[in-house]
């Protein structure tokens, strides 16, 4: 057999040597871990998703609610965030009036069990306060992102038609010192806290998370779904 020549066997040697460097360089590796972005939806069992969310003391140095420009009207339809919110969750449909005034109608408030006929009666809860998203990870939020928040229509978990009394002795507060009165309610309303905080990547403080974990429980690990708003 005949010798093969040095120089063949050099380069024969250099192209497999670069072969796996090209193979690299042209397809690069993908983190399986890689975060989720805005847009993206998630989908975890309600205990995963509370152990999912960051713990950190909250701040509220600087809050006002001002920050979050809220009930103005997205689609330049004449009626503002508010009065979208108490037509769509409406049993019985309200007259719709100039300027989207409301009248008639009847709805049902989750927090404490009742029927409320007239939207009168009825405010517009922000299931996750406005001033606890500030204390979460919101003041660091440019000004669209919290006009974005406030005004959220696109999750229907984030905005609420409840009687006034409920959601005025609500205020700020989080579950570590409010509950909805109506017990039934609570599964529900741990749920779609924590479905909120996922979509805006918000944090919660210690004593908020002992006592989510705590009424979580008591319910269904159910899986929550929600599509990244951040």
């Amino acid at each position: 057999m005949p010798a093969i020549p040095r120089s063949a066997v050099l380069l024969t040697a250099a192209v497999a040597l670069a072969l796996p460097a090209a193979t690299a360089h042209a397809t690069p590796a993908v983190s399986p871990h890689a975060a989720p972005k805005a847009g993206e939806r998630v989908t975890k069992p309600l205990m995963a998703a509370l152990k999912s969310l960051p713990v950190r003391e909250e701040d509220r140095t600087g809050y006002q609610r001002t920050a979050f420009k809220h009930w103005v009207d997205a689609d330049k339809d004449g009626c503002s965030t508010r009065a979208e919110v108490l037509k769509a969750e409406a049993l019985t449909a309200p007259e719709q009036g100039a300027k989207c005034k409301l009248s008639g109608g009847r709805w049902y408030s989750e927090y404490d069990d009742r029927y409320v006929e007239g939207p009168s009666g009825l405010d517009i809860d922000h299931r996750v306060p406005l001033a606890e998203s500030w204390d979460s990870g919101a003041k660091d939020w440019s000004a669209a992102e919290r006009r974005a928040y406030a005004n959220d229509l696109k999750d229907e978990r984030s905005l609420i038609a409840v009687t006034a009394k409920s959601n005025r002795s609500k205020a700020d507060q989080d579950p570590s010192t409010w509950m909805p009165p109506a017990e039934g309610n609570r599964c529900d309303y741990v749920n779609q806290w924590v479905a909120i905080k996922t979509r805006w990547k918000l944090a919660i403080d210690p004593s908020e998370e002992s006592a989510l974990a705590e009424n979580a429980t008591r319910c269904p690990n159910s899986p929550i779904t929600v599509k990244l708003a951040r």
